[in-house]
């Protein structure tokens, strides 16, 4: 991994807020928490790699005074990609991961979304949406939404539970965090859609899996309302996302258009970037 180059201000600041662990705990809990434990975890077996990931993830997460990248989540895990069994994933050297990787996947999943969205297929999703608005349920912090605004998508974000507004177990509120990165309404699970929204395309990213039933919830109003296109981020049947009415409505009346080629999985997880069209 290429050494990440700081300028001598910024190595200061962050000098300074590691040496004080109590300012540390207290704005950046879940950061500082992994710094603590991530050294008795088993890592890569590249003690510089580790040292390497580290430092991006301490660059990136901590404030800049207003000068932080507009996709953090991607210039952390950007140098993590590789080519691996023809799909691409962010892991440690040789395709492996670890113990001390796994704990900073979740910290990263927990501050900004579940799947990665690299600049790439955030260019697939707005290619495959065309001219048509995109209406997110189940948004979590707005991630997604954020980045695909950016592209000039027109975008509608909700969740049953937002995290600025709502306690939400997945995404929960820390100080010097972002609780969301683009407006998130609150709504029913598959009551974010409306008329008003038809002609949108339907996102879904990193649905709920384990019976719950709101991907096929939301995917059978987006029927009623006449929807026909839909992008699901997320595993396959039997995975941990989606319930299995969902994977069934999709097999029984939509047809598979597209698949992200350059969709960025962590090395641990089977998801995929899929764009469907109603038959």
């Amino acid at each position: 991994m290429t050494e990440l180059a700081l300028t001598d201000g910024r190595r200061r600041a962050l000098v300074e807020l590691l040496d004080d662990q109590e300012r540390m705990a207290s704005e950046y809990p879940g950061l500082s928490e992994y710094l603590e434990t991530a050294p008795r975890l088993k890592g890569s077996g590249d003690d510089a790699f580790d040292a390497a990931f580290d430092l991006r993830l301490i660059h990136f997460m901590v404030d800049d005074e207003g000068a932080s990248p507009l996709n953090p989540y991607w210039e952390i895990v950007q140098p993590l990609v590789s080519e691996r069994g023809g799909r691409r994933v962010a892991s440690a050297p040789g395709g492996r991961g670890s113990a001390r990787l796994a704990y900073a996947q979740t910290l990263l999943q927990s501050t900004y979304a579940y799947a990665i969205p690299s600049p790439a297929t955030l260019e697939w999703i707005a290619g495959f949406c065309g001219d048509r608005s995109l209406v997110e349920v189940g948004a979590g912090r707005g991630y997604w939404a954020a980045q695909l605004s950016r592209l000039g998508l027109m975008v509608d974000a909700s969740d049953v539970e937002p995290p600025d507004t709502a306690k939400n177990v997945s995404f929960e509120q820390s100080a010097h965090q972002h609780d969301v990165f683009y407006q998130v309404e609150a709504t029913d699970s598959d009551r974010g859609l409306s008329g008003e929204q038809t002609g949108a395309v339907l996102f879904l990213c990193w649905p709920p899996g384990w019976g719950n039933e709101m991907a096929s919830g939301a995917v059978a109003r987006f029927e009623q309302l006449g929807g026909d296109r839909l992008v699901y981020v997320g595993e396959p049947k039997g995975g941990k996302t989606g319930d299995d009415r969902f994977f069934d409505i999709l097999a029984d009346r939509w047809r598979l258009s597209e698949v992200d080629p350059n969709f960025v999985s962590w090395w641990n997880l089977g998801d995929v970037a899929q764009g469907w069209v109603r038959r």
